[in-house]
């Protein structure tokens, strides 16, 4: 069984990559997952599946893992330099947060910002 930390590898390397269904099989089919654009939440693959392929259209954005961190309730924390680009060229954004991750199981259950 793979470690959280081999999981959330995984889950950034598809999504810098665009796997779309690769991403989602770290996930738990009724995940909560923050709206970094819009605020709240998107509830479930389907949802995650139309929320970052609107996303992308958008702009080329990229989330980089920088540090991960696990804590004794079972939360992992993961340092992350984010970037973005307009299809322009031109920088949205660059710049550190820290994205929180709940587990159910080996699947992420919930994913906000930090």
């Amino acid at each position: 069984m793979p470690t959280r930390n081999e999981l959330l590898k995984r889950l950034y390397d598809s999504f810098n990559s665009r796997d779309l269904e690769g991403a989602l099989a770290e996930m738990h089919p009724d995940v909560m997952w923050a709206n970094g654009l819009d605020g709240g939440h998107v509830h479930g693959h389907d949802e995650v599946r139309e929320y970052w392929q609107d996303q992308w259209k958008k702009m080329d954005s990229r989330a980089e893992p920088l540090e991960y961190h696990d804590s004794s309730d079972g939360t992992a924390y993961v340092d992350v330099h984010l970037t973005a680009r307009g299809h322009d060229g031109n920088v949205l954004f660059d710049t550190q947060a820290r994205h929180v991750f709940q587990f159910e199981g080996n699947l992420i259950r919930r994913f906000d910002i930090g």
